[in-house]
């Protein structure tokens, strides 16, 4: 849906002044201090219609040490990413779209409610990943197993059960963290880790323990002392191939604050593109995010293999940061995802609603979840007010779901509602998979670890009043960027991505393409998948 004509767009809006607020830096860094400068920063918000609009100036020690486009790429599972494409049958499609769904936000359950850095104009940020591809088991009602990354369920591994994940790899949870923000004020950071020699990490050693689920929240589903990852012979994992996934992102605006992504696996014939923006609003004691007017959600299209034409649309739920006021800071998760399915054909084609169950504002939150599989004719209309699975006619479900968003998911056909329950996917044993990312000097002045390198550096050594002056000076840089184009009576372009952003999937640029592409011809340390490109 386009902007209407009297809604400015970003293009627009972007140099025009923000309402500030700020926190005065104590320079303490401890966690009581913290949490009564987030306290006093939610209060300075009450009222605000919308939080993610204002210009905040918080003092270093509030922020991780990472860039806010680094974080939020939707493929903390990518392995489960690139197996969307794996199957001729378009329901088992929708099935592994569903599961890359679930495990698109893993940070959400592996991580604890933080500050990075925010974005500013003209940043970028490009990595990729090297995944051993999942298999499939005999029985093809079960989900896929996932190679890499994984931990034993909490049956499993109080008997010690075996898990796939390389030595080489697993070291580098014990040498760094990688992390990014969900949202422009409080977000959600979790446990990534970059590849061995492949990666400047995003944070030091110093910083993280050994424990992977070390800094889980209190309320998350899976216990600290169980999550330990164990290894696998590294000469097994380093004869399979692998599977090369690219990502590419930009910011495109600062008033509002929008950023363009782009990822690519062309070994499997994947796409995935969107607009990132939010909106924020205080709301009693919590947080509330939903999605901006430019984000429209998440856009898969398979462009070669069994489901060649298909496209799939993933829309976003609305979120909350509760616990603001005891310090134990957790998101839930509220009404839908629908995720619709678009067929080069005319037949009838598949759409899925997961609901979000409302929490009881007693008792611990469950985190549970609805959801059916059902089918529609995209020749009419009358599916897009199907937006609770109540609202689907009996008739159309082909499979119904149910479990938590933060561990099991089980499902079943409708057809066969006495068959057994089979998981679609056990959350609880998954893990951020790391992203590769070239090291600093081999980055552009504006690419993101590069650009915030002087604010890292010093957060790390804990120095926070000099790592607040520079986050100031990179601040000011952008305001006075926006006010000499402002003088000269000129609009800030995006360099990777087009202007026009308003139908929520964005195009690259011949910048954008050729800056992809080099992602995707960088050095291998593994052998890879015969690519398509």
């Amino acid at each position: 849906m386009a902007p209407s004509e009297h809604e400015a767009t970003p293009e627009q809006v972007d140099d025009e002044p923000a309402q500030a607020v700020s926190v005065p830096d104590t320079g303490d860094a401890g966690e009581s201090s913290k949490l009564k400068m987030i306290i006093q920063l939610v209060k300075k918000c009450l009222g605000v219609k919308d939080i993610a609009t204002m210009r905040l100036s918080l003092p270093a020690s509030l922020l991780e040490p990472i860039p806010n486009l680094e974080y939020w790429h939707y493929l903390d599972r990518p392995d489960l990413f690139a197996a969307i494409n794996d199957s001729e049958d378009p329901f088992e499609r929708m099935l592994a779209v569903l599961r890359f769904t679930f495990t698109k936000d893993l940070k959400f359950i592996r991580g604890k409610v933080c500050k990075p850095y925010n974005s500013v104009l003209g940043e970028h940020f490009r990595s990729h990943w090297d995944v051993i591809p999942v298999t499939y088991p005999s029985d093809p009602s079960q989900p896929p197993i996932p190679h890499l990354y994984v931990s034993p369920t909490a049956a499993e591994s109080s008997v010690s059960a075996p898990a796939a994940i390389s030595r080489s790899e697993s070291a580098s949870i014990r040498s760094g963290m990688s992390s990014k923000s969900a949202m422009s004020m409080l977000s959600l950071t979790s446990r990534g880790y970059s590849t061995p020699g492949r990666s400047t990490p995003a944070t030091s050693p110093e910083l993280v323990e050994s424990n992977p689920e070390a800094e889980l929240s209190n309320l998350s589903l899976a216990e600290a002392g169980s999550a330990e990852v164990l290894e696998t012979d590294d000469t097994v994992e380093a004869a399979r191939p692998r599977v090369r996934i690219a990502f590419l992102t930009e910011q495109v605006s600062h008033h509002p604050p929008v950023s363009a992504f782009v990822v690519r696996c062309p070994s499997r014939s994947l796409e995935l593109t969107g607009i990132d923006q939010i909106s924020a609003k205080v709301s009693g004691t919590a947080v509330r995010v939903t999605p901006g007017s430019y984000n429209k959600g998440l856009f898969v299209r398979i462009t070669g293999g069994p489901g060649e034409g298909e496209g799939y649309h993933v829309t976003h739920p609305a979120a909350s940061v509760n616990g603001i006021l005891r310090g134990s800071f957790y998101v839930s998760l509220s009404e839908s995802t629908i995720i619709t399915c678009t067929g080069p054909g005319d037949g009838e084609q598949l759409r899925a609603i997961i609901e979000y169950k409302e929490e009881s504002w007693l008792g611990r939150a469950q985190f549970l979840i609805e959801g059916v599989i059902h089918s529609y004719d995209p020749s009419g209309t009358q599916h897009n007010e199907w937006t609770r699975i109540k609202h689907v006619p009996r008739y159309r479900v082909r499979a119904v779901f149910d479990g938590s968003w933060r561990g099991n998911i089980r499902w079943r056909r409708a057809d066969t509602p006495d068959a057994d329950w089979a998981t679609l996917l056990d959350l609880s044993t998954l893990h951020v998979i790391p992203k590769s990312v070239r090291p600093l000097e081999r980055q552009l002045p504006d690419e993101s670890r590069r650009l915030w390198d002087s604010v890292t550096s010093r957060l790390l050594r804990k120095e926070y009043s000099e790592a607040t002056k520079h986050k100031q000076a990179i601040e000011q840089k952008q305001r006075d960027d926006a006010a000499e184009r402002k003088r000269k009576g000129v609009a800030f372009i995006p360099k990777y991505f087009e202007s026009d952003f308003s139908s929520g999937v964005p195009s690259l640029t011949a910048a954008g393409q050729h800056a992809l592409e080099e992602e995707l011809k960088e050095e291998v340390e593994y052998p890879l998948e015969d690519s398509a490109q």
